[in-house]
């Protein structure tokens, strides 16, 4: 009987050292943000789709999804056959629309010919230039090249595929400059005319950032009656056009008492976290929570008093629990 108490006594004073050793906070009410938060996507301020501007099949592709460009790079290159004849041509129109300009003005010169012959071969001369120019220009659009230093989001077009004048070949955009735009109703949109800071998280990448700017677009969508809010971006190096957000408005700040999001037990509708007690006791003591505030906390409606101690790992907490149980 007396083994069977120590071993008890031993085992408890195990379980306290345990429950004392657990990661925890001290619940006091503080100045957080208040706002609401709103759902957005993460978009590119600089995007661009290089589409084709001549017709041929493509002969080379240098450039593939997610690999950086530098302005001017070459992308990819068209079968230029046809321009290049095209090219070739216009060059020999050109010189002799030159050579009969030169003629011509010559033999005006000695009045061998009227002033009518010399405006014609003025007018051929201007014309041959200028399909010079356009078959040169022609045969530069063989090769496409980068408009902007960016990332290559998507390749459109394959190695043998026919390009034809305005199909789209690369989408590139430049990393530097990334936005969120968020979706509005129209019964926040009183609020929003005030808001002028917003936090903005990336739950997958577990990730918080300020905004830079805040702008409320002037127009509403007509079908859904929501309105659009552009939020400027720090640089996010994680962070690719179309990645899911959301976007937290700050409308004020108040006094509230919270808990780290991490520490509260979810089973269900109830909510709940592990206390740490005055005699290093613990104890699971359910909650009524309101929304998330700040970084990474939720509001406490009840449940909680100013000085209670929270432990922040739930997981090894119900161990200790239970082992305190035993």
């Amino acid at each position: 009987m007396k083994t069977k108490l120590i071993f008890g006594l031993l085992w408890a004073l195990t379980a306290a050292a345990s429950a004392q050793e657990l990661p925890s906070v001290v619940v006091q009410p503080h100045r957080v943000d208040l706002g609401f938060p709103a759902e957005s996507l993460v978009e590119a301020v600089q995007q661009t789709t290089v589409g084709a501007q001549t017709a041929g099949r493509i002969i080379e592709v240098k450039a593939d999804a997610g690999q950086r460009v530098s302005k001017g790079e070459v992308l990819m290159r068209i079968d230029a056959r046809e321009a290049e004849e095209a090219a070739r041509a216009a060059n020999a129109q050109y010189a002799n629309a030159r050579l009969n300009y030169e003629r011509t003005k010559s033999l005006v010169a000695q009045k061998f010919m009227s002033a009518a012959a010399l405006d014609k071969a003025k007018a051929d001369y201007d014309a041959a230039t200028a399909t010079r120019a356009a078959a040169g220009a022609s045969e530069s659009h063989a090769t496409i090249v980068a408009p902007l230093t960016g990332v290559v989001a998507r390749r459109h077009a394959e190695l043998g595929d026919m390009a034809t004048p305005g199909k789209p070949l690369f989408t590139i955009y430049e990393p530097g400059g990334l936005r969120v735009t968020a979706s509005i109703p129209q019964y926040r949109l009183n609020d929003m005319r005030s808001v002028r800071t917003a936090r903005v998280e990336f739950p997958e990448l577990n990730k918080w950032v300020d905004a830079t700017a805040v702008k409320l677009l002037p127009t509403a969508d007509t079908a859904t009656h929501v309105s659009q809010v552009r939020v400027s971006l720090p640089p996010v190096p994680e962070a690719t056009p179309g990645m899911f957000a959301r976007v937290h408005f700050v409308l004020g700040q108040a006094e509230k008492l919270t808990v780290p999001a991490q520490a509260v037990v979810r089973r269900g509708e109830v909510a709940a976290v592990y206390v740490l007690g005055a005699d290093n006791r613990l104890s699971l003591r359910q909650l009524r929570i309101g929304d998330a505030v700040g970084q990474g906390e939720i509001e406490v409606l009840a449940g909680l008093s100013a000085g209670d101690k929270v432990v922040t790992d739930p997981v090894r907490a119900a161990i200790a629990l239970k082992q305190g149980n035993k």
